[in-house]
């Protein structure tokens, strides 16, 4: 499927306690940001971490994709406020984490500030992402492929990456209570 000029896709995840519940409010939180009608929510899944200190604990992510009359900018900042008042520090780079929200795409928007890159420049090669995204919709084709053309679908991009990761693949969770998702 190709995108809608209005979807917008957030990443959530986290692995410091209490987790799922952390996402669940986050995610409430997000359907309260989307257009009626326009909110979707990914199961969960576990993860292993990619990159910062070793000895981390696993992650769980999900993705919701939804449509909002907030710019880019405006999005960022109400995640940032969700992360912080989840107790969210950002002590090191790619560390363990109570929450941490990624704008993945905001429709065709493009941006590349300090602040804010989009599409997400790490969006295809992470499987905590792609993996969410296939659940939702295995022919969604995100937004940021090279080339010309409107690129691979997830279900595509997914199984090409799965076989270059040192690490198991993203294990799918039992929706925990309260979940907004399938």
């Amino acid at each position: 499927m190709i995108l809608p000029s209005w979807s917008v896709a957030v990443a959530l995840g986290g692995n410091l306690p209490p987790l799922p519940g952390r996402l669940v409010t986050a995610a409430r939180a997000l359907a309260q940001l989307a257009l009626p009608a326009s909110f979707r929510c990914s199961p969960l899944y576990r993860t292993a971490p990619v990159g910062g200190p070793p000895g981390q604990p696993p992650y769980c992510n999900a993705v919701v994709l939804l449509a909002t009359t907030l710019t880019p900018e405006e999005l960022l900042a109400a995640l940032q406020v969700l992360e912080a008042a989840a107790g969210r520090e950002r002590l090191q780079p790619w560390g363990p984490r109570t929450l941490d929200l990624d704008l993945l795409w905001h429709g065709s928007q493009r941006r590349h500030s300090p602040q804010l890159v989009l599409p997400h420049p790490r969006l295809l090669e992470r499987s905590f992402v792609l993996a969410p995204l296939a659940a939702l919709d295995p022919q969604l084709v995100p937004p940021g492929q090279p080339g010309p053309g409107p690129g691979r679908c997830v279900a595509d991009l997914l199984a090409a990456l799965l076989p270059r990761l040192p690490d198991p693949p993203p294990e799918r969770l039992p929706p925990p209570p309260g979940w907004p998702g399938l």
